[in-house]
């Protein structure tokens, strides 16, 4: 298991929760929210990240990692900012902006995912 870069992300990261559920709506207006899936899964994590103003070299050190996970679909380990715990994630998209020569930031979508 790939373990992500030890790279600082940049203050602003932002955290989403997306519980798993199922709603059933009753004819009379009533619903019932049922929470589905192991208990430990069923409010998986996104984050929002960035590194801004780092440098090529950092730059190329995370480019070449998520690069990698996307060539062997596999995901990695990463332990958010607020957290002392590693989990398993994937990062669907990132991109790239140069700012200024040799300065570039990075800003990534990581998903928590849930495997052995």
């Amino acid at each position: 298991m790939a373990t992500f870069p030890d790279i600082a992300v940049s203050y602003g990261a932002q955290k989403s929760s997306a519980p798993r559920t199922r709603t059933v709506q009753f004819g009379d207006g009533y619903q019932q929210r049922l929470l589905y899936g192991i208990p430990s899964h069923m409010n998986p994590k996104e984050w929002q990240l960035s590194w801004e103003n780092i440098t090529e070299a950092d730059s190329d050190t995370i480019e070449t990692f998520l690069d990698a996970r996307a060539e062997d679909s596999a995901s990695f380990d990463w332990t958010p900012p607020d957290e002392a715990t590693s989990y398993k994630w994937i990062c669907p998209e990132w991109q790239k902006r140069v700012d200024y020569p040799t300065r570039v930031s990075i800003s990534a979508r990581f998903v928590q995912v849930f495997e052995p």
